[in-house]
């Protein structure tokens, strides 16, 4: 085992810093724990090894990760002249023509990609097992799910390849793929982290990008390096008081933190996920704050799930007919996963006025969200329904080609309202079940406040640390 796979990107950039070592080495490392790894994994799709090693040998940007090596997500991440295939066959020859401004900014930030991570086709599914590039699978066990749509970048981490990793989230694909590995994974609020220089969120502001770590305050000063809003942004989060990276160890207070373990679905929540909970809440009193069971309601929510459903819908329809004019190919049912296309036909058959409706009241549910932190600092939650799955869970026959859709509402019913109100949430990995898997937690913060969820974070994780446990597939 190399020197550097159990150091998070913070203490490998220092090393650099200090001239202990060199980025070159830092990436001959990562690179050989990627050949060693990804044969039972499959959570990286494309290598950029050469490119890397040759920018790891030049004059790198002084950034806080100067040197440390960094994978992408295969969707979102547009990279000049390399391939972003989001997992469909529709874009598998399809390569941008300019790098993404978050991109930008994790290069600036010093940052040297290695490739990018397996994703489910056009990023709909909380698996990642997609016909393009084959099922990837869960470190803690191999026979599991890493979840998704993050899942490759999950896996990628967990297994020790990279420190930490780009990961995005519509609707808990940051966090459910953090709980299901053992990571530290937060969605930022809406217009933290930048979209363009396309808008680059078609799913109607539900999409938040940022990382997947091992530690919480690789987090936190990885968004340093890349929150704010670019040019022309369409939505821009309130300003931070002060760098994330002094949050991410400073004391949180004493919080008010409500807990709920109902959901709209009235999806039944596994032993595991629920133990995870109520013992994160007794750790919680135990370090001081006040923990006060409530509901997570708003007028309405019986129908939020059909609103997020037609916006989601609506949102692949514009996906596939966005990249249709990019690649100037005509979509047709050949080029897509059963599913990807019914859910696509699903959302063709909305009509304008359907959509406009769920537009209304998901922004009428951001309001009503609000109100819950009146008397609350902070709400703890499930993170999923469920441990990690056993791949092959998410079939879409021909008769119900959207059933998928519906299996992945029982997993994650908690993850989407922090994506419809915009609001920053987290999922901490506090718990591990007596067969070895990781069950995450969730906390959901004010909109705009990242702040108090880094000091919660960091302060769960230096009582009760979780870097030590290493999964079967590691380094």
């Amino acid at each position: 085992m190399d020197p550097f796979v159990s150091l998070d990107a913070t203490a490998q950039a220092e090393l650099v810093r200090r001239r202990e070592v060199t980025p070159l080495e830092l990436v001959d490392a990562a690179i050989a724990r990627i050949e060693r790894c990804n044969p039972k994994l499959n959570a990286v799709v494309q290598t950029q090894f050469d490119t890397a090693r040759l920018r790891a040998k030049n004059p790198l940007p002084p950034g806080p990760f100067t040197g440390v090596p960094f994978l992408l997500k295969d969707l979102h991440a547009a990279q000049e002249g390399y391939p972003l295939t989001a997992g469909s066959r529709f874009t598998r020859d399809f390569s941008p023509n300019h790098d993404s401004e978050l991109v930008k900014r994790h290069l600036r930030a010093g940052l040297i990609v290695l490739g990018k991570t397996n994703t489910p086709e056009l990023g709909l599914l909380p698996t990642t097992e997609g016909e393009l590039h084959g099922p990837c699978r869960n470190p803690w066990d191999v026979t599991r799910s890493p979840g998704g749509s993050s899942g490759g970048a999950a896996a990628a981490v967990a297994s020790g390849m990279v420190p930490f990793a780009h990961a995005s989230d519509g609707g808990g694909s940051i966090r459910g793929p953090a709980s299901h590995c053992g990571l530290f994974g937060l969605k930022p609020s809406r217009g933290r982290n930048p979209t363009g220089p396309e808008l680059a969120d078609p799913f109607h502001w539900l999409l938040g990008e940022h990382a997947l770590t091992r530690s919480v305050r690789d987090s936190a000063t990885l968004l340093d390096a890349t929150e704010g809003a670019d040019l022309g942004a369409p939505s821009i989060a309130p300003p931070k008081a002060r760098p994330y990276q002094l949050e991410a160890g400073a004391p949180p207070g004493r919080l008010r933190i409500g807990l709920t373990l109902r959901n709209a679905m009235g999806t039944p929540v596994h032993p595991e996920c629920l133990a995870a909970v109520t013992a994160t809440a007794r750790r919680l009193e135990g370090l001081g704050h006040a923990v006060t069971e409530g509901h997570l309601q708003t007028p309405g929510d019986e129908d939020l799930g059909q609103h997020f459903m037609t916006a989601w819908a609506c949102g692949v329809v514009a996906s596939i007919e966005g990249l249709a004019r990019r690649t100037g190919r005509t979509p047709s049912a050949e080029h897509f996963e059963p599913f990807t296309w019914a859910l696509y036909r699903f959302g063709q058959g909305q009509g304008l006025s359907a959509y406009l409706q769920a537009q209304t009241e998901i922004l009428r549910f951001s309001r009503a969200f609000a109100r819950h932190f009146e008397d609350v600092d902070v709400w703890l939650l499930p993170t999923t329904t469920e441990p990690a799955l056993a791949l092959g869970q998410f079939p879409s026959p021909p008769d119900d080609p959207l059933a998928p859709l519906f299996r992945a509402a029982t997993l994650i019913p908690y993850c989407p309202m922090a994506n419809m109100a915009g609001n920053p949430a987290m999922s901490v990995p506090l718990h591990w079940s007596p067969e070895g898997l990781p069950v995450g937690v969730q906390f959901i913060g004010r909109f705009g406040d990242e702040a108090t969820l880094f000091r919660l974070a960091a302060q769960l994780e230096a009582a009760h640390p979780w870097t030590h446990r290493r999964p079967a597939v590691f380094g």
